[in-house]
C-alpha cells in the first residue's frame, strides 16, 4: 500500500521546466567549481546582454576563488557603443561578485580568426581560431562605477583593448 501511495504522489507532483537561463547556466559553466559558475550563470543568463556571454568559469585553489567571464566580441545583439559595452561588463562583474565569494573576476572578449580549410585547429599543432580583443581584471570591493572607470582608463595593467577591434566593433556616437 505504501508503494502505491508513493507512486500516486509522484504522478501528481507538478513538473517544473527549467528556464533558458538555468539551461544556459549549466551548459556554459566551467572550472573546478561548477556549482558557483552555474549560480552566477543563472543570474547572468537571465538577461539578454548586447554582447553574448559564452562561458562562466569558477576556479578555486586553496582559499582563493577566481571567476572568469568570456564574451563574444562579434555579432552583438544590437549596435553598442564602447561605453555600453563597458556598462555590460561592469554589471556582469557586479553580478559575479554578488553571487559568489570570488576575490577576482576576469572578463575577456574574443573574436574568431578565419583559418584555411585544411588548417589543424585541435591538438598539439593547432592554429588559434580566436583572438582576445578585450580583458579586464576586477577585484572584490570595486563598485560597478569603479570597474567601468577602470575599463575606460587609457592606461591600466588590469585592462586591455585591441584598438583595431574597438574601431570596428562599436557604433559611432553623435554626428
Amino acid at each position: 500500500m505504501t508503494a502505491l501511495l508513493w507512486v500516486a504522489a509522484l504522478a501528481t507532483a507538478p513538473a517544473t521546466v527549467p528556464s533558458t537561463a538555468d539551461l544556459d547556466a549549466t551548459a556554459r559553466a566551467a572550472g573546478n567549481r561548477l556549482d558557483i559558475a552555474t549560480r552566477i550563470g543563472e543570474r547572468v543568463f537571465a538577461e539578454t546582454w548586447p554582447a553574448q556571454v559564452s562561458q562562466i568559469s569558477a576556479n578555486e585553489i586553496g582559499d582563493h576563488l577566481v571567476v572568469g567571464v568570456r564574451l563574444w566580441g562579434v555579432k552583438f545583439h544590437h549596435a553598442v557603443t564602447r561605453e555600453e559595452f563597458v556598462d555590460e561588463v561592469a554589471a556582469i562583474v557586479a553580478d559575479a561578485f554578488e553571487s559568489s565569494s570570488a576575490e577576482e573576476v576576469d572578463v575577456w572578449a574574443s573574436v574568431p580568426i578565419e583559418v584555411g580549410k585544411d588548417v589543424i585547429v585541435s591538438g598539439d599543432l593547432a592554429r588559434p581560431t580566436v583572438r582576445t580583443v578585450f580583458t579586464l581584471t576586477a577585484h572584490r570591493g570595486q563598485s560597478p562605477e569603479a570597474v567601468a572607470s577602470l575599463a575606460l582608463a587609457k592606461s591600466s595593467p588590469d585592462v586591455f583593448w585591441d584598438e583595431t577591434w574597438v574601431r570596428d566593433a562599436f557604433k559611432k556616437q553623435g554626428p
